[in-house]
């Protein structure tokens, strides 16, 4: 019998992103759940037990950088990818020290995400 496939979780706002990663993910052979907000991802249980969680750092409402804070307490073995389009100086440096493991521009390949799930 073959092990149950790890969660990926995705936190990305943008519904094309979430559909595009979603695919990706699965194709890599991980189960993904994807949330468009900080808020829906909160208030789910699926920080239990995921491999690792793709988050978009410029949410609305929770940002990515305050979401970082509240799951490094309530989830910390959570392995968080803080993923942006935008990226602007000081924030991948603010992401690490906050406890992100990595931090990645998009657009995101299948070869990058193949990378993260084995690094």
């Amino acid at each position: 019998m073959e092990p149950e496939p790890r969660v990926v979780l995705i936190v990305d706002d943008d519904a094309a992103v979430n559909r595009a990663l979603s695919r990706a993910v699965r194709s890599l052979g991980f189960s993904v759940h994807a949330f468009e907000s900080g808020e829906a991802l909160l208030a789910s249980s699926a920080t239990q037990s995921p491999a690792i969680l793709l988050l978009d750092l410029h949410l609305p409402g929770v940002s990515g950088a305050e979401l970082i804070s509240v799951l490094q307490a309530s989830a910390p073995g959570l392995r968080i990818v803080v993923m942006t389009g935008r990226d602007v100086a000081g924030a991948r440096e603010a992401c690490l020290a906050a406890g992100a493991t990595s931090y990645i521009t998009k657009p995101i390949s299948r070869r990058d995400l193949s990378a993260l799930f084995d690094g």
